[in-house]
């Protein structure tokens, strides 16, 4: 087996993040990032929910022409759309966009209407886990935009682990900043945001399971409100 093929190999994988997790603990997201593309190659990639496009604003300095991959679970709203849209004609990366299996009125066919209401774990199950898991076949690691203040499940987010339902390395390059170093970036880049955060929301996913947040509120007290759901099922 040459060394490619055993860093390729789970166990490989897995030991690599371990480590990688605690030697870049204190670095900078760009360096992070940079480890990434360094280690990876295209086989690396950024994924979005286009909420705001820092993470990709952050690789594309590190990786120019990295892929971001973002799911459109036919949910969105606009705006989010619209954010997609900006991120792939303003910066130097390559927006990919995952779909499910079925359209929207194919799944009403199937599991009947609004089946976010009655099942939302197996709508996220079939609109973002399951198009996620096909379209990351194609990389050995991903990076995502997960934060440890953003609440008590994400507390302990590494910069770098292991992702061990789909067997690859998950990079959180900015997992130790809080919402005032991601405000600060924004506004030291311009980068774009979706323009919902400034219209009372502080998380923003599929629109039926998305609302406005109080003053005081956990950031993502917003995403399926009244539920004891807090994820999606994308991290963990």
């Amino acid at each position: 087996m040459t060394a490619d093929q055993e860093l390729r190999d789970g166990r490989g994988l897995k030991a690599l993040a371990e480590q990688a997790g605690r030697d870049l603990e204190d670095a900078s997201p760009l360096e992070i990032l940079r480890w990434a593309a360094d280690t990876f190659g295209p086989r690396f990639c950024v994924t979005s929910s286009m909420e705001d496009a820092v993470v990709a604003h952050l690789a594309s300095r590190a990786f120019p022409g990295v892929d971001v991959v973002f799911l459109d679970t036919g949910y969105h709203f606009e705006e989010t759309i619209g954010t997609r849209d900006a991120v792939e004609a303003v910066m130097d990366v390559r927006v990919i966009t995952l779909t499910p299996r079925q359209t929207v009125a194919e799944q009403d066919a199937e599991h009947g209407p609004r089946l976010y209401e009655r099942d939302p774990d197996l709508c996220c199950a079939l609109r973002k886990v399951r198009p996620l898991e096909e379209g990351l076949t194609a990389y050995d690691a991903w990076a995502t935009g997960l934060r440890r203040d953003e609440s008590p499940t994400r507390a302990n987010t590494p910069v770098v682990g292991w992702d061990e339902k789909r067997r690859k390395v998950k990079v959180s390059p900015i997992a130790r900043w809080t919402q005032d170093d991601v405000d600060a970036y924004v506004a030291e880049h311009g980068v774009l945001t979706n323009p919902l955060l400034t219209d009372g929301y502080t998380s923003v996913g599929c629109a039926p399971c998305t609302r406005r947040t109080a003053e005081g509120e956990d950031a993502r007290a917003g995403r399926w409100a009244g539920r004891a759901k807090t994820e999606c099922g994308l991290h963990g």
